[in-house]
C-alpha cells in the first residue's frame, strides 16, 4: 500500500472524471450517503481549523466492478439506480473507506443540498461556548445572511485570495453593511485560510489497495473482506451494510433488487430498510433472525434467497398491504415497531391459507398488542426465532401458545392502566400509543377516520384553545394557565374524527356540550362518551375526564383481558 496527498480542489475534479486516474468512483458494496447537514458542517470547521480528517481507502482495478458516481445534488428521496456506471476494464479509483466525508465536500463543493448551497460567514467569530470556529450554512441565496460568501466561489476561483477578499468587501459593503477595520481583516484572514486548506495544501490522504499490479493479493473478494475489516470495528457501518456488502458480490442485482422492493413497500410512508429485509430474508430461508456474517458467506443460504426472491418480496408486500388496508397504522409514526411484522411475515410466506384464516381471526390485534406492550423491542432475535418455531410446530400463528412464550421469557402483551392512560397527544412515543389503542377500541366499530398525512385525525374534546383559555391566578398573583399540556392532550380528551366529519369542517373548536347535544347514544357509546350532559360543561372538565377515564379502562379491560 502506499499513501498519495491531494489537495481537496484537485480531489472534486477528479470525482467522476475518467480522465484523471481514470476517476474517483463509488463500488456498489458501498452504502447509501447518510450524513446529514450537522455532519457536513462540522467536516467544513473541522478542514478549517486544521484537525486531522482521517486517511479513505482507495482501490485501483481494472476489473469490470459495478460502480456508481457521487451525488453532486443531493435530495432525500433520490434514486441511486440512477447513478450506476456501465461496467468496464478501464483503470478507475474506487473508494472503499472515506465515502461519507468524500461525498460530503462533494455535494457542497460542486452541488447542493436539498437545492442549498454552501456559504461561509466570512465575518465567522467564535465565541466560547460555540461547538464551531467558522460558521457556515445551507442557504438557497445570501439576500438575507448578507456576510455570508458561496465556498465553491472561493475554492475554486483562479484569483489570488488577496483579490478574491477585496472583491467580498465590496459586495458585503454594497449589501449595506458598515465593515470596520477589524472585521475587514478578519474577512481577509478566513478568505486567505479557505483557499490554503481547499486549493493549496494537500489536505486528503488516501490509501491506494493496487490490484492492477497486485491482482493475487487484492481480488475483488479480498476487496470485500478488507472492505468489511475497515469498517466493522467503529459505528461507521451498520451490520445490514455489512452483510450487504457480501451479497453485492454473490447476487450482481441485488442493489436494484432491494431498493426496487424498498421503493414500492415506502411509498405510502412507512420507513422499512435493508436492515429489515436483509432479517427477513435470514428468518424465512431459516437461518434464524439474529445478524451474522457468516450466514452471507453460505452459498446455499446465498442461493436460498437468490431462488425464493419473488416469493420473499411478495409476503413482505401483502403484510405491508394488510396493515395499510387493516389498520390505522399507515406510517412510519404509527406504525414504529417493525420487528414484529417478522412473524407474520413469515406465516404469509410459508401457510398463506393460514395467514389469510389469521387476518379474519385477530391478527391486526395481536400485532397492536405486541406492538404496544413492546414484545419484540431491543434483542429480539431470539423472540423471533421462538415464534417461527412455535409457527412451524402448529402451521398457523396460535395466540395463546405465544402468550405462553412470551410470559416465559418475563414479556407479556396485557395491558395496563399505565401504559393505556400514558397514551396522548403530548409527544410521538405517546401518540404511537394512542393509534395503537384506537385501533384495538375502534375496530369493532367498522370506523372510518379521517386521516391527515397518513395518520388518524385525533380530535380534541374539549377544544385546546378553550382549555388554554382559562386562567388562575398563580404562587405570586398572576394569571397562569389552569391547565398545562399534559392535561389537555391525554388520552381522555381525544377521539378520533371520521371522515365526513372532517369535510364537513371537522369539530374545531366546537363545544362538547354544541357537538354532542347533536348525537345519539350509538356515537356516544362508540366514543366512550359520559351521557351526563353537565359533565360536557368546561367547568366539569375534570370532572369528565376522571368519568372517561374510569370507562376507557373498563373497555380495555373488557377487550384485552
Amino acid at each position: 500500500m502506499e499513501n498519495q496527498h491531494l489537495s481537496i480542489r484537485k480531489m472534486m475534479n477528479y470525482i467522476n472524471n475518467t480522465e484523471e486516474q481514470g476517476g474517483f468512483w463509488l463500488p456498489n458494496i458501498q452504502r447509501h450517503f447518510v450524513w446529514n447537514i450537522d455532519q457536513i458542517l462540522k467536516l467544513f470547521d473541522s478542514l478549517m481549523r486544521e484537525y486531522p480528517v482521517g486517511t479513505l481507502m482507495i482501490w485501483k482495478t481494472k476489473q469490470k466492478i459495478k460502480c456508481r458516481r457521487f451525488i453532486s445534488t443531493y435530495k432525500e428521496n433520490i434514486n441511486i439506480l440512477n447513478t450506476y456506471e456501465t461496467p468496464n476494464d478501464n483503470q478507475k479509483m474506487l473508494v472503499l473507506d472515506g465515502q461519507q466525508r468524500l461525498q460530503s465536500l462533494y455535494i457542497a463543493l460542486k452541488g447542493s443540498y436539498e437545492g442549498k448551497e454552501l456559504y461561509i460567514d466570512v465575518l465567522s467569530k467564535a465565541d466560547k461556548n460555540d461547538d464551531v470556529k467558522y460558521k457556515f450554512k445551507f442557504l438557497k441565496d445570501n439576500s438575507i445572511e448578507k456576510s455570508f460568501v458561496k465556498i465553491k466561489d472561493i475554492v475554486f476561483s483562479n484569483e489570488k485570495a488577496s483579490v478574491i477578499s477585496r472583491k467580498v468587501v465590496n459586495d458585503i459593503k454594497q449589501k449595506g453593511l458598515v465593515i470596520t477595520d477589524e472585521e475587514e481583516d478578519r474577512i481577509k484572514d478566513i478568505i486567505e485560510q479557505v483557499v490554503y486548506i481547499f486549493s493549496i495544501q494537500d489536505v486528503i490522504v488516501y490509501q491506494i489497495l493496487d490490484s492492477i499490479d497486485n491482482n493475487d493479493i487484492y481480488s475483488e473478494n479480498d476487496i470485500v473482506e478488507i472492505f468489511i475489516r475497515a469498517n466493522s470495528g467503529g459505528t461507521i457501518l451498520e451490520k445490514s451494510d455489512l452483510l450487504f456488502a457480501l451479497l453485492t458480490v454473490s447476487m450482481e442485482d441485488i442493489e436494484e433488487r432491494l431498493e426496487e422492493l424498498l421503493s414500492e413497500i415506502n411509498a405510502v410512508g412507512y420507513k422499512f430498510n435493508r436492515d429489515f429485509i436483509l432479517k427477513c430474508c435470514l428468518t424465512l430461508i431459516g437461518a434464524g433472525a439474529k445478524y451474522e456474517v457468516d450466514k452471507f458467506r453460505k452459498e446455499e443460504n446465498i442461493q436460498k434467497i437468490n431462488d425464493n426472491w419473488e416469493e420473499i418480496c411478495n409476503a413482505i408486500k401483502d403484510v405491508k398491504d394488510f396493515i395499510y388496508g387493516r389498520t390505522y397504522l399507515r406510517c412510519d409514526k404509527t406504525l414504529g415497531a417493525y420487528n414484529p411484522l417478522i412473524p407474520i411475515i413469515y406465516l404469509r410466506y410459508k401457510y398463506k391459507d393460514k395467514y389469510n384464516d389469521s387476518i379474519n381471526n385477530g391478527l391486526s390485534k395481536w400485532l397492536i398488542q405486541t406492538i404496544l406492550a413492546g414484545v419484540y423491542s431491543g434483542s429480539a432475535d431470539s423472540l423471533i426465532d421462538l415464534t417461527i418455531k412455535d409457527i412451524e410446530e402448529k402451521g398457523t400463528l396460535d395466540f395463546d401458545s405465544l402468550k405462553c412464550i412470551f410470559r416465559n421469557r418475563n414479556k407479556s402483551i396485557d395491558i395496563t392502566e399505565d401504559n393505556i392512560l400514558s397514551a396522548g397527544y403530548t409527544n410521538e412515543n405517546s401518540k404511537r400509543k394512542l393509534y395503537l389503542l384506537f385501533n384495538i377500541w375502534y375496530e369493532q366499530f367498522n370506523f372510518n377516520p379521517s386521516f391527515i398525512e397518513s395518520s388518524p385525525n385525533i380530535d380534541h374534546i374539549f377544544p385546546q384553545s378553550l382549555l388554554k383559555s382559562i386562567k388562575i391566578k398563580g404562587d405570586k398573583g398572576r394569571l397562569v394557565q389552569k391547565y398545562k399540556s399534559d392535561s389537555i392532550n391525554q388520552l381522555a380528551n381525544c377521539m378520533l374524527i371520521t371522515l365526513k366529519e372532517n369535510q364537513m369542517g371537522g369539530k374545531g373548536n366546537i363545544t362538547p356540550s354544541e357537538w354532542f347535544e347533536k348525537r345519539d347514544n350509538k356515537y356516544l357509546d362508540m366514543h366512550l362518551i359520559p351521557k351526563d350532559k353537565e359533565l360536557w360543561k368546561i367547568e366539569n372538565y375534570e370532572k369528565f375526564i376522571e368519568v372517561r377515564k374510569k370507562m376507557i379502562i373498563d373497555k380495555f379491560l373488557d377487550i384485552l383481558i
